[in-house]
């Protein structure tokens, strides 16, 4: 039976009672056999790619991809997405978010979230007040009070991803997936609130490989929708084609999902991440300096556009990445150049074809409306078909060009283990250098470490990485981070805990599937969870 493995305050009993619980357990004993059984399907296909199985258009699928079909109609509330915040879950966040004038909010309890036992139950109390715009705020530092605006944002929901388990949570002794837990608390609990009130369950779907996995995601809704005895389609859901495998199935994805389908969004991070995990053995494959991997890079604008072909042949929005920039406070020169590389990349979407973008910060919704609102004179541009977009497996396949340097290594390292020691400590999304850092972008900095050490890149000054450089690098740089944040902040966190896992992951005999699972181990172990510190 479903088990609880975790304090349970009164407060948390609101969303994990009896029934909810039920459901849960029902949802677990369906579905967690089958994502079992596709994570296993994706480690078997990665080695038959090391082995040198070419990735490509499935043959067997090619009906689908002639075929002449439509996904169902939207929702009216989804019909205009030019611009989406994407963050966490905690409660000033959520009002911040839903307030800042973008027309949809993604609560995230994936890659902007440290899966704490608290972030994830509060999280979920926080959109349940959302819902029913009780949601209010006072910071206890200013006494300064948030509450919800009149209009508000429409609310959308990102699970965690397949691979990612909740230890919380067991049903017969084993942990269930995450993604189970987010989506099955927030349906059960919030769907018929929010039809009443004119929207609906929306949803993200992270990190999918393959429509089979997006198979099994439809099959989540339908039950789902059954045991809520809803209509059929009401679950909405856009898949974020993150993965380079994905880039090739993505018609198939939605003719999976086409009662249930939203679309589809380019996560860029994550598909540079996982372009590097794919092709982890193929020497051609190394990537430059993490900076240099653009948009405008022939690989990544081959992806996007198929993405705006796909979709609006299909009858549905292709909306854009995150520019990871963010307002820059205090130097009116650096902000400006910030914003205008935002500017630049918003530009470069909508004039693809894109339906919409993403932003990570309330102070860029206007850029990007503003860009966006210039070119785009509807709410969407599903009558741009892209017809000259022809991609071929060689486009999506070529390595983007540049130089691989000592600066980028130590970014890497810098970021790499910042990013983990404020994930560890319950933060999942952090600011760094300007660049708003996720899960997602920590994924690019440890894996080009473990790239470049495995294939013996020579950097431009002439030096090859190899382990001695790498743990070289690591100790100056963590000299560096306790300068610039201070000891007392540097010894209060878990900077060693951070070292030591990014370095055995990074100089790893092989790559680790993601960073989050073996960092999900430590979580919980000496956190300040429990005393809510994520003020730093």
């Amino acid at each position: 039976m479903l088990a609880i493995e975790a304090p349970l305050p009164d407060s948390f009993a609101q969303v994990l009672n009896t029934e909810a619980l039920h459901f849960l357990e029902e949802l677990a004993r369906r579905f967690a056999p089958r994502i079992r059984e596709a994570l296993d399907q994706r480690e078997q296909r990665l080695a038959r790619i090391a082995k040198g199985e070419a990735l490509d258009f499935l043959a067997e699928t090619a009906k689908v991809r002639a075929a002449d079909w439509k996904v169902s109609p939207l929702p009216n509330d989804l019909q205009r997405r030019t611009v989406e915040i994407t963050g966490p879950t905690d409660r000033k966040m959520v009002i911040n978010a839903l307030n800042s004038g973008a027309d949809v909010f993604m609560a995230d309890f994936e890659d902007a979230n440290s899966p704490t036992w608290t972030n994830l139950i509060e999280g979920q109390l926080n959109l349940r007040d959302a819902v029913r715009r009780k949601l209010t705020f006072e910071d206890p530092a200013s006494g300064k009070q948030y509450k919800l605006n009149e209009k508000t944002a429409v609310l959308v929901v990102r699970p965690r991803g397949l691979h990612l388990p909740e230890r919380h949570l067991t049903l017969d002794g084993r942990a269930i997936p995450g993604c189970l837990l987010d989506f099955g608390l927030y349906f059960f609990h919030n769907a018929h609130e929010l039809l009443a009130r004119g929207t609906g369950p929306y949803f993200y779907l992270p990190k999918l490989e393959s429509h089979r996995e997006a198979r099994i995601w439809n099959e989540v809704f339908c039950f789902a929708e059954d045991a809520l005895r809803l209509g059929r389609g009401t679950i909405k859901a856009t898949v974020l084609i993150e993965t380079l495998p994905a880039a090739f199935e993505m018609d198939e994805i939605l003719h999976e999902l086409r009662e249930h389908s939203a679309g589809l969004n380019c996560g860029r991070w994550d598909y540079i991440f996982s372009f590097i995990k794919t092709r982890q053995h193929d020497p051609a494959a190394v990537l430059p300096d993490r900076s240099q991997v653009t948009m405008e890079q022939p690989c990544m604008r081959a992806y996007t556009q198929l993405a705006v072909r796909t979709c609006h042949r299909r009858g549905v929005h292709s909306m854009g990445g995150m520019a990871a920039q963010i307002p820059i406070k205090n130097d009116e020169a650096r902000n400006a150049a910030a914003l205008e590389k935002v500017r630049a990349d918003k530009l470069r979407e909508v004039r693809d074809g894109h339906d919409g973008t993403w932003v990570a910060h309330p102070g860029l919704v206007a850029v990007a409306r503003e860009v966006f609102e210039a070119h785009m004179k509807g709410p969407n541009q599903l009558d741009r078909l892209r017809e000259d977009v022809q991609v071929t497996a060689a486009d999506l396949f070529q390595t983007p060009e540049g130089t691989r340097t000592e600066d980028g290594l130590r970014l890497n390292v810098r970021v790499g283990i910042q990013y983990i020691e404020a994930w560890l400590r319950g933060n999942g999304c952090v600011p760094l250098y300007s660049l708003m850092e996720d899960a997602a972008t920590a994924e690019i900095s440890r894996a080009q470490v473990w790239q470049w050490l495995h294939h013996g890149v020579v950097l431009e000054d002439g030096r090859r990485v190899t382990p001695e450089l790498v743990r070289a690098l690591i100790d100056d740089e963590m000299r560096k981070i306790e300068a610039e944040i201070g000891s007392e902040r540097f010894r209060a966190g878990r900077f060693e805990e951070a070292r030591a896992l990014f370095e055995r992951i990074s100089t790893a005999t092989t790559l680790e599937t993601f960073l989050t699972l073996p960092a999900y181990e430590a979580l919980d172990r000496g956190s300040k969870d429990a005393a809510h510190d994520k003020s730093q």
